[in-house]
């Protein structure tokens, strides 16, 4: 062999070595040759053990024979079928760190359509959604980036001293300002955002196919008080904090028009939009900020199992390709 074929072959290897390599941080499973994992399926997140048993217990999923899960980085990610509907289905464990990380290990490991989302959320708004109740949020702020003034500054959304009891005054903690993060996709100059509105479509498809979705009222002999309903045309408030107090839930409704608040959603459609896949959020309403749920109240289960029909009726809508190796 010639020594200048020996270069055009040795920078021929080369040139496929970095090509296979910039595959593999591209996409994770591209030369993978497992059909289960790189078929084209739907992400199903979910938020906690109270929406998995829900999930479980509808019997609606049917764990795929020879792969029914993979485990990456701590995480179980259960394939299979549900509603005759090629998913992924994994749980996120709470808050938002947690949320993006699962939600962006799932989209480079498997070949995902697109994010659906449910779980459950706190009421901001009892007039409108109580316990039991279905949220599907035209958008989702994220409320959990703080720009904390000086005492003594005018400015400032939440102005502390405003909430002094018995009397409103100063407070040393001054007030604070809602940031926008940092959004960044593929293409595009990063974007400084507050709301992130779900995907169009898919949307709009949702108020077609669950406007007639009957949900439950009952668990074990307990009864919601009312016939639990969805609802649309709301925006949801995201953050790390757990909103159990009910002046700050009034607040955020007050100030920026949201009617739940949960500790995912942002962090869930945040990264669907930075890998430019369609998302829904879908929550089901457990409880209102500020009040107590009576004892034997059944809304906990039920915010997830409602929201969990809500979530496998819309799965059931969304036609997904054929597995190619059956």
């Amino acid at each position: 062999m010639s020594s200048v074929n020996l270069v055009v072959m040795v920078v021929g290897l080369l040139v496929l070595a970095q090509q296979s390599f910039q595959m593999s941080l591209r996409n994770p499973v591209a030369e993978t040759n497992n059909c289960k994992i790189d078929f084209t399926r739907l992400g199903l997140v979910l938020t906690s053990d109270t929406n998995e048993k829900a999930l479980q217990d509808s019997g609606l999923f049917t764990p795929d024979a020879e792969t029914p899960y993979v485990d990456i980085a701590g995480r179980r990610f259960h394939i299979g079928t549900l509603n005759a509907r090629y998913i992924v289905y994994v749980k996120i464990g709470g808050n938002s760190v947690n949320a993006a990380i699962a939600v962006q290990i799932l989209l480079n490991r498997f070949r995902i359509q697109g994010i659906i989302h449910f779980g459950s959320a706190g009421s901001l708004d009892k007039e409108s959604i109580v316990p039991g109740d279905v949220s599907v949020p035209l958008a989702v702020a994220f409320t959990g980036a703080w720009n904390w003034k000086k005492f003594g500054s005018a400015e400032g959304k939440l102005n502390f001293g405003e909430f002094n009891y018995p009397v409103n005054g100063e407070n040393l903690l001054a007030s604070v300002d809602y940031d926008t993060v940092k959004l960044f996709s593929e293409g595009h100059s990063p974007q400084d955002v507050f709301w992130f509105p779900s995907t169009t479509s898919w949307y709009s498809a949702a108020t077609q196919v669950l406007q007639d979705l009957e949900l439950r009222q009952c668990q074990d002999r307990a009864c919601l008080p009312s016939k639990p309903k969805i609802v649309f045309g709301t925006n949801g408030s995201s953050s790390d904090s757990y909103i159990r107090n009910k002046a700050y839930g009034d607040f955020l409704h007050k100030v920026f028009n949201v009617s739940t608040a949960d500790q995912e959603s942002a962090a869930v459609a945040w990264t669907s939009l930075s890998n430019e896949k369609p998302f829904i959020v879908i929550r089901g309403a457990s409880n209102v900020a500020g009040e107590a749920n009576p004892g034997l109240s059944p809304a906990s289960y039920l915010a997830s199992y409602n929201a969990f029909l809500a979530a496998a009726k819309f799965i059931e809508s969304i036609p997904t390709p054929r597995l190619a190796c059956e």
